[in-house]
């Protein structure tokens, strides 16, 4: 025979399942709330406490270049809103979809202080970088993933012959990189992955397994000299450092545009 509950039992019944709900709906309203932070297009939670953005004089088109991290301050002197993009985001030129055709042809200038005591390293600076965009440009953007043409970065046959960094220096440090030269101290296998994607023009993933970093050297034949003495750099990167391009579809995200506006609000 099953006993009734009573009226206090009943009530305390009740009371546990508006409880429980009420918990269910503050962690789904969290997690919303997380998920919706990590937009690309979500408001930043950083910014500068003072920026201008003015088109670049045409006098003065063609000499760009940007301030280097950790000295507490950001400049930019006659780059594109897609080096902008690129910067903020971290993501190369064939990573951006949906970018109108002035992306890469309206050149700005640009000055920008953080709060005091921030150095502003490259970590520092993205969020406050995604920021301005929005403010300025009201960039709204997005990330997805897509399967590419490319290639996987692997270790060859025989092994790995890396140098280990014996800095202290942020990844990327003195960057030296041109036409059959890429040069650098500090670099993780993802950093060096993405310096190969200049070189191939095609995305470049790592697959290495291997953590840590290191100071890379490579001297190869450019494209453009097909005559030239010099290996070619998968060549140059089997025989230097032990790693291989291995010819794959990958999967790449990419940030997708959603909206941009071509002229950037008043300072």
């Amino acid at each position: 025979m099953v006993k009734r509950a009573g009226l206090s039992q009943i009530a305390q019944i009740a009371h546990r399942i508006c409880l429980i709900a009420a918990i269910t709906a503050l962690s789904l309203a969290a997690a919303s709330f997380a998920l919706a932070q990590s937009q690309p297009g979500a408001p930043a939670q950083l910014s500068f406490e003072a920026a201008t953005i003015k088109p670049t004089a045409p006098a003065e088109r063609g000499n760009g270049g940007w301030s280097p991290p950790g000295i507490g301050r950001f400049w930019a002197k006659s780059v594109s809103v897609q080096f902008l993009v690129q910067m903020a985001y971290g993501v190369e030129a064939d990573q951006i979809f949906g970018k109108p055709s002035w992306l890469d042809s309206d050149f700005y200038d640009v000055e920008a202080k953080p709060e005091e005591g921030i150095k502003l390293s490259r970590d520092e600076l993205k969020p406050r970088l995604q920021n301005l965009l929005a403010e300025r440009f009201h960039l709204a953007a997005h990330y997805e993933m897509k399967m590419v043409r490319g290639y996987a970065l692997i270790v060859a046959k025989g092994g790995p012959k890396l140098q280990a960094t014996k800095g202290d220096h942020f990844p990327g440090f003195r960057i030296n990189t041109g036409a059959g030269h890429l040069e650098g101290s500090n670099w993780s296998m993802p950093y060096l992955a993405t310096m190969l994607q200049r070189v191939t023009s095609l995305p470049v993933a790592d697959r290495t397994g291997i953590a840590g970093s290191y100071d890379i050297k490579l001297e190869f034949a450019p494209d453009i000299e097909q005559d030239s003495t010099l290996p070619s750099v998968f060549t140059t990167l089997r025989e230097t450092l032990g790693l291989e391009l291995k010819a794959q579809q990958i999967p790449m995200q990419v940030l997708v545009i959603d909206h941009i506006d071509r002229v950037p609000a008043a300072n």
